[in-house]
């Protein structure tokens, strides 16, 4: 299949709040996708952006389909990004008083194992036990033919657990079969209706499910065996991923379930701390994980994120509250990982090293000249720099000249911060600087000390 470049550009309004990309943002964005693809040889893909809380950038890459240009509009399978609308239906039932995630499973689902044990929260952290139905990169043999929810907890859920529940994380599908049947049971209707009526409506969103929704205005999946020729890719039959990955949606359609994350506009904020905080084993280990999403920290930005994989479909959905930012890759392949490499890129530009080190070599030359910006800092902050360490900043670092070097070597968080490190190399003289910091793009600054580096 031939590549299409930069096929169906869409620009959106990004609002009076939002700050739109720069033409050398927007190039970069485009020049990342497109190497992708080339590279991998997978035929499309679709991303959005999102700034300041608004999307402000969507476009498609390649061809959908055979002579078809991709569209930003057209849909997507997004799979196991699905779990964490399944896990936010609960936590919205939650909200309401019908049911509660320490509830044992037995108390809506009595015939699976140990379901007296099993908490409905470990259903939704992969912490349950019950053992994954599809643990493959492929459709198995019983793929061929349609399966209902019920099938797969008969087969796969009422089995010995693969461990005590909460002793251990091991991601399983099945829970959150298992999690779907509750959400229907506790509501009264089905997933799909439950999370159209109290999620995507409310947020002008238009999933459909993957089995039946999808038409030949939206991308084919596609395959290939070793290094051989990209081939459209058969789909199993329906039912195999019903609460676990049943979505299919358009990039900015995800875009904007990532902004209602970041305005916490559809859940009370207590449900947003529970499903973004990590969930910890009974060990008192950390899993990386909370309710139906990932949790970490890169580069000191605060990370919520979850990937998807469906039969010739990959994606990646990351979302930055503190920073009011979120990145969405979708494709049609379930090879390359075209998705990871694009979001990669997309997160350096967004998170740049450059604009990281602007900052610091900004407040660095402040000090160079004897001077501070106090509306950057907090009060311990501006507590810190006293007329007598302004006066020795100023003395002790015009007195080095010009460095010759500006490098940041780490990040991290702590107490709160995010910390960074920095390398100032004058050839002769090597300084450290470390800066604290409010997490997000607009924190001010904690700590912004310089010493000598061993």
């Amino acid at each position: 299949m031939r590549l299409a470049i930069l096929c169906a550009a869409t620009f959106l309004s990004t609002g009076a709040l939002a700050a739109p990309l720069t033409p050398t943002q927007i190039n970069a964005i485009d020049a990342a996708a497109t190497k992708a693809l080339a590279t991998t040889g997978v035929p499309a893909a679709s991303v959005a952006v999102v700034q300041d809380g608004k999307i402000v950038y969507a476009h498609a890459y390649g061809l959908q389909r055979e002579g078809v240009p991709a569209r930003a509009e057209a849909r997507y399978k997004i799979a196991s990004i699905s779990k964490q609308f399944t896990a936010a239906a609960l936590l919205l039932l939650a909200e309401d008083g019908k049911i509660s995630l320490d509830d044992p499973v037995s108390k809506y689902l009595p015939d699976l194992t140990r379901a007296n044990e099993v908490k409905v929260r470990q259903l939704l952290s992969h912490t349950s036990g019950y053992r994954d139905y599809w643990p493959q990169d492929f459709s198995f043999i019983d793929m061929e033919t349609p399966t209902t929810p019920e099938h797969i907890l008969d087969k796969w859920a009422k089995t010995p657990l693969d461990f005590d529940p909460g002793t251990r994380w091991q991601y399983s599908n099945t829970g959150y079969v298992a999690a779907g049947r509750i959400v229907e049971q506790v509501s009264g209707m089905t997933l799909l209706d439950f999370l159209k009526s109290r999620i995507f409506d409310r947020l002008g969103m238009h999933p459909v499910d993957l089995d039946t929704g999808l038409t030949d205005a939206d991308p084919l999946g596609y395959h290939r065996y070793a290094a051989g020729p990209v081939r459209v890719e058969q789909q199993p039959a329906p039912g195999w991923l019903y609460a676990a990955g049943e979505l299919a949606m358009s990039a900015s359609d995800l875009a904007r379930w990532d902004i209602s994350v970041i305005d916490q506009s559809v859940m009370k904020p207590a449900s947003y701390r529970e499903q973004q905080t990590e969930v910890l084993l009974t060990s008192g280990a950390g899993t990386n994980y909370g309710l139906g999403v990932e949790v970490d920290i890169t580069k000191g930005h605060r990370r919520i994120s979850h990937g998807g994989e469906a039969v010739g479909y990959l994606s990646e959905n990351r979302i930055y509250p503190d920073d009011r930012a979120a990145i969405v890759v979708l494709d049609n392949a379930d090879f390359g990982n075209a998705q990871t490499s694009i979001a990669d890129s997309i997160e350096k530009i967004l998170f740049a090293d450059a604009g990281d080190v602007g900052r610091a070599k900004a407040v660095f030359e402040d000090l160079r000249a004897g001077r501070i910006d106090r509306a950057q800092f907090t009060a311990n902050g501006n507590h810190y720099f006293t007329p007598q360490a302004i006066a020795d900043y100023r003395t002790s670092l015009a007195a080095l000249g010009e460095p010759k070097s500006f490098e940041r070597r780490s990040s991290s968080l702590r107490g709160g911060f995010t910390a960074e490190s920095y390398t100032v190399d004058y050839g002769t003289k090597k300084l450290t600087i470390i800066l604290r910091a409010e997490p997000g793009a607009k924190g001010r600054i904690e700590q912004f000390t310089v010493y000598p580096a061993d």
